[in-house]
């Protein structure tokens, strides 16, 4: 998510909304983005009814945790990109800017 700050403006120029969401509780998520120097765009958290949206959009594990996700989704509400990736892997950017592109 970090990344994601340092190429806000690329987002911004191809007219998207970055948004970030954790199934951790709030406070959780305020205290992983202050640790980080902060994030400039939202961190939602899914936490109550827990997962809720990771289990609408088909991410979340058995484990109770959510998959690493991106989605593009464009003005009237559909998915047009979908990348799912491990836990530990960085999405690439570049394919998300590709996907957002396209929306043009």
């Amino acid at each position: 998510m970090p990344s994601y700050e340092e190429d806000l403006s690329e987002f911004e120029r191809r007219n998207a909304q970055v948004l970030g969401i954790s199934t951790d509780m709030v406070f959780s998520n305020d205290a992983w983005a202050k640790s980080m120097g902060g994030l400039s765009y939202p961190l939602l958290s899914d936490n109550w009814p827990y997962g809720f949206v990771a289990t609408q959009y088909g991410v979340m594990r058995g484990s109770g945790t959510a998959e690493r996700a991106i989605f593009v989704i464009d003005k009237q509400g559909i998915i047009r990109y979908i990348d799912i990736h491990d836990i530990n892997e960085q999405p690439p950017t570049d394919a998300i800017m590709r996907a957002l592109d396209g929306l043009r």
